[in-house]
């Protein structure tokens, strides 16, 4: 019979846990990107004064809380083994689908005594654009079998082209009875310091975290994500629910589309170009793993903050902008490599 080391440390049920807990968060990738953030961040502040200001650190978190919005639906797709490479372009269509709502109650004459009505008439009109392309995206990828990747592609190209034709290549401002209502949702500070794009994103990440982990739906998208042939054999409605993660994700770019077109007041035809790559990145870089079964809100968070202060940093230091993209996809491949060291380890 085995017995016990001198010395060391009864092996009870707690001491198995705690251990079984540690091993976990230390074989996380959010663990050490959550690091690679601090340390970044320690990095700024000593390298310029500027970094810990506080409007510096406020558009950092506004800038950052896009992307992580739109991350969160694209960690969803990711989960499920899948891409979605038309978000930017439907964060567009979401705005330009919401700036067009806004018109119409000012052009028709719409719900002039009730601001808010109308407000809640152009927030949906941008959901509802997202969702039309995520339920056009769903049917042909889950139930024709089409490729997520082709599919995507090609719907980023649509979307961006549906843009361009409706604005004819030009900016569509926000107007009606509830322009300031809506400049209000982007840019009226919480508290007068926490901007409101990071109190959508918190909620949003926390809805999700709870539609993953307690609830049925949840279960199975990480049951498709790990294994979608025995899924469908236990009785998982793959389709459907391979079709309302692709609905999610895109209803979530169209109010990614709302909050910037509430921010910048105007919605140009070159709204969010390239943020697919960015959105991408941010769920990779936080675990996401893209042959499916495994990510979170937490990493989609974590990955679009990194990402961000790396911009910003960039931006303080002097460096030229298209050097962004550059250190972004760096951090993809070491995203990926990280990943794939941790798989072979575990196995």
């Amino acid at each position: 019979m085995a017995t016990q080391a001198t010395g060391s440390a009864p092996m009870t049920f707690d001491n198995v846990r705690r251990q079984g807990t540690l091993h976990r968060i230390l074989a996380s990738q959010i663990t050490y990107v959550l690091a690679a953030l601090v340390i970044l961040m320690i990095v700024m502040a000593i390298a310029s004064d500027k970094f810990l200001t506080e409007r510096n650190l406020q558009n950092v978190a506004q800038n950052f809380s896009y992307i992580a919005i739109a991350a969160l639906g694209q960690t969803l797709v990711i989960i499920l083994a899948g891409i979605d490479l038309s978000v930017g372009s439907v964060m567009a269509l979401g705005a330009v689908a919401t700036s067009l709502a806004m018109d119409a109650t000012a052009d028709w004459g719409l719900f002039i005594d009730w601001p808010g009505l109308a407000l809640l008439v152009a927030v949906a009109a941008g959901v509802a654009a997202g969702g039309v392309v995520g339920l056009i995206n769903g049917v042909l990828i889950a139930r024709l079998g089409l490729s997520p990747f082709v599919t995507t592609l090609g719907m980023l190209s649509v979307c961006r082209s549906l843009v361009y034709v409706v604005t004819q290549g030009r900016g569509s401002p926000t107007a009606g009875p509830a322009k300031d209502l809506f400049r209000s949702l982007g840019n009226d500070p919480l508290f007068g310091l926490l901007p409101p794009s990071l109190i959508y994103m918190a909620v949003l990440a926390v809805m999700i975290w709870y539609l993953l982990r307690h609830m049925q739906w949840g279960r199975h998208v990480f049951a498709i994500g790990g294994n979608e042939k025995a899924a469908a054999l236990t009785g998982v409605p793959v389709e459907r629910v391979k079709i309302s993660v692709y609905v999610f994700c895109s209803a979530l770019a169209g109010f990614t589309g709302v909050l910037l077109l509430a921010w910048l007041g105007s919605a140009p035809a070159n709204t969010a170009v390239g943020y697919e790559l960015r959105v991408i990145a941010a769920s990779v870089i936080g675990g996401a793993n893209l042959t499916g079964g495994l990510g979170g809100p937490l990493g989609a968070v974590t990955g679009a903050a990194l990402i961000e202060v790396i911009r910003n940093g960039l931006i303080l230091g002097g460096v030229q902008p298209y050097w962004q993209d550059f250190f972004v996809g760096v951090f993809i491949i070491l995203a990926v490599l990280l990943d794939r060291i941790r798989s072979r380890r575990a196995a």
